[in-house]
């Protein structure tokens, strides 16, 4: 194993070199932004109006798509019950939430570079896609990607590896020269999934134990990592 600063477990296959690396695809939360503060906030705030108790560690929301955390929070399959919470959720978020958040040290000079030495940037969140834009607009990070896709008000595409194989498709990327970036199992599951190299960041919401158990390719403890593997 290779040190935390860029490591990568010994099995991992071998995809994409840094010479040639294309595209770089980003999770947002936990990887570009710091949403913890609105996110939970909002789990709790639906909650409560549903006068339902929460009974455990609300971390696990941090990543999956909403839809999944609040099956797993109120102990249901009903879509319909599921649907209310995420909507509540949303309220919520809208008003508030959605600017509880920073951008996380070292982003956009990671991004600046990446964009002045030719990759093409692109995001992919399992956050509505509508939303991500204004946070991204918000953060004045917008204009670092070529597009940000994210997942439909319904729950379409809010799987990682179907928002990967959605954004691949769109904009015709070779997935050997692209790369996925994010913070937690959903991210290398996915871009697995795709045929990706995954890069899995530790400032976010995940960590070694989990990538290494997903089969990130490279762990990568500082935004100055990426840039540094990217373009070397």
């Amino acid at each position: 194993m290779q040190s935390a600063a860029l490591s990568a477990p010994k099995s991992a296959p071998k995809r994409s070199t840094p010479l040639q690396i294309r595209n770089l695809l980003f999770d947002l939360d936990g990887t570009l932004t710091d949403s913890r503060p609105g996110i939970l906030a909002c789990v709790e705030f639906a909650m409560k109006e549903l006068t339902q108790p929460i009974e455990e560690d609300l971390s696990f929301c941090l990543g999956p798509p909403l839809h999944q955390s609040f099956a797993r929070l109120l102990k249901t399959d009903d879509p319909e019950r599921v649907a209310h919470a995420v909507a509540l959720y949303r309220k919520r978020f809208v008003d508030v939430g959605m600017f509880e958040n920073s951008v996380y040290h070292g982003i956009p000079e990671m991004l600046a570079t990446l964009q002045s030495s030719g990759h093409r940037l692109f995001v992919a969140t399992s956050k509505v896609e509508k939303y991500a834009v204004q946070i991204l607009t918000h953060f004045r990070l917008d204009h670092f990607f070529d597009r940000i896709y994210g997942s439909e008000m319904d729950g379409r595409l809010a799987n990682k590896g179907e928002l990967i194989r959605h954004l691949l498709a769109k904009e015709d990327l070779v997935p050997a020269k692209s790369w996925m970036v994010g913070d937690r199992e959903h991210d290398i599951h996915g871009a697995k999934q795709n045929g990706l190299t995954s890069l899995g960041v530790l400032w976010g919401y995940g960590s070694a134990t989990e990538f290494e158990a997903a089969g990130a390719d490279h762990f990568l403890a500082t935004p100055k990592c990426i840039t540094h593997l990217a373009c070397r």
